[in-house]
């Protein structure tokens, strides 16, 4: 009788001595050959990928390299048990243990390459000057919640694996997830409003804006609420959902300013001064070097004036230099009028009086 008849005749535990022997020594070939990836393989491509330019490579070799040998034992032992005839039971248990492990690893190696791609982004943003602290705190929140849907899908993924049936689950979660919504449901509107606020950018941190009657320099922007410094110093605090759902004016974009103003010249004012007038102040408004000039037409026959419409543009968001350049302007006006001898009229009445004799 030769050896291999015997390990066939004898068996234990329902499987031959030939089966275990055969399991044993798929088990070390497929440890040895893990080995050889590890500590060869692995190793090589990690010499070749710190030579590349590129460090995608790089968080590739990190993902495995980070794989530790119990998890190489129980790859082996996993494939190497299938060769044996396990009760259904034993069966489950080694499935379970080895779908926990598999998901594990391959959730970690998703939040591995999920931090790398927002660290590109960030890194990115910080070079172009496109990113502020609200826009790292909605980074920060998608990172949350993308590994949190990363690990419902994995135990999702085991509990299917173990016979439970997910579709009940999921709508047990999907009935209480209503519930907790409606509960919170403008805390969730003022989130969603943050991340709306951050992917259309309608301002960012450093903007002024004008929001209905009150008007402010932008200082945060959160997940619920953001905080507007105003003019008079005290620090407002508005909503998300407010700010998606109303108008909102950002002076920081402004290019340019439009000034439109109308002087009135008394009645009796000699031709030749009137016909001055618009070369003059054209002449004052271009003296300053980011003034653009549109207009200036005498527009009407007022009741107690010859009025004047002027139209110009302030190329600048700041609005000190606006008004600085504004009072220059008047200024100088001013005091060419009164050089020329040109009075602004003012709103007077004149009454004639019939005397009889």
């Amino acid at each position: 009788m030769t050896i291999l008849t015997k390990l066939q005749d004898t068996s234990f535990l329902g499987n031959s001595a030939l089966t275990y022997v055969t399991a044993l020594v798929f088990f070390l070939i497929i440890s040895i050959t893990l080995k050889i990836f590890q500590v060869l393989i692995l190793k090589r491509l990690k010499n070749l990928a710190v030579k590349t330019a590129n460090d995608f490579d790089d968080i590739l070799i990190e993902i495995f390299d980070n794989l530790r040998p119990p998890f190489y034992l129980l790859v082996s032992l996993f494939f190497s048990l299938k060769i044996l005839n396990l009760n259904s039971i034993t069966e489950k248990i080694i499935t379970v243990v080895f779908m926990f492990a598999l998901v594990f690893e391959i959730v970690k190696a998703a939040e591995k390459l999920l931090n790398y791609l927002l660290k590109k982004y960030l890194n990115k943003s910080k070079e172009e000057g496109d990113i502020d602290q609200h826009s790292v705190s909605m980074i920060r929140v998608v990172n949350i919640l993308v590994k949190i849907v990363l690990w419902i899908l994995g135990i999702s993924f085991v509990l299917s694996n173990l016979g439970l049936d997910i579709t009940s689950i999921v709508a047990s979660l999907g009935i209480g997830g209503i519930a907790i919504a409606l509960a919170l449901q403008n805390v969730l509107s003022d989130i969603f409003s943050s991340f709306s606020i951050y992917v259309d950018k309608p301002f960012q941190v450093g903007d002024f804006i004008v929001i209905g009657t009150d008007k402010g320099t932008v200082e945060k922007i959160g997940l619920k609420t953001t905080r507007i410094r105003t003019l008079q110093g005290e620090e407002l605090v508005v909503s998300n959902r407010e700010l998606t759902s109303t108008r909102v004016q950002n002076f920081k974009k402004l290019e340019k300013r439009r000034v439109s103003f109308t002087l009135g010249i008394t009645y009796g004012t000699a031709n030749k001064k009137i016909e001055k007038i618009p070369e003059m102040i054209k002449n004052i408004i271009e003296e300053g070097k980011n003034n653009q000039f549109d207009r200036c037409h005498f527009s009407e026959y007022g009741s107690s004036s010859l009025d004047f419409e002027t139209v110009y543009y302030i190329k600048s968001s700041d609005y000190n230099e606006h008004m600085d350049e504004k009072q220059r302007i008047h200024k100088e006006i001013y005091k060419l009028f009164e050089k020329e001898g040109i009075k602004f009229a003012f709103p007077t009445q004149t009454v004639f009086i019939k005397k009889d004799s």
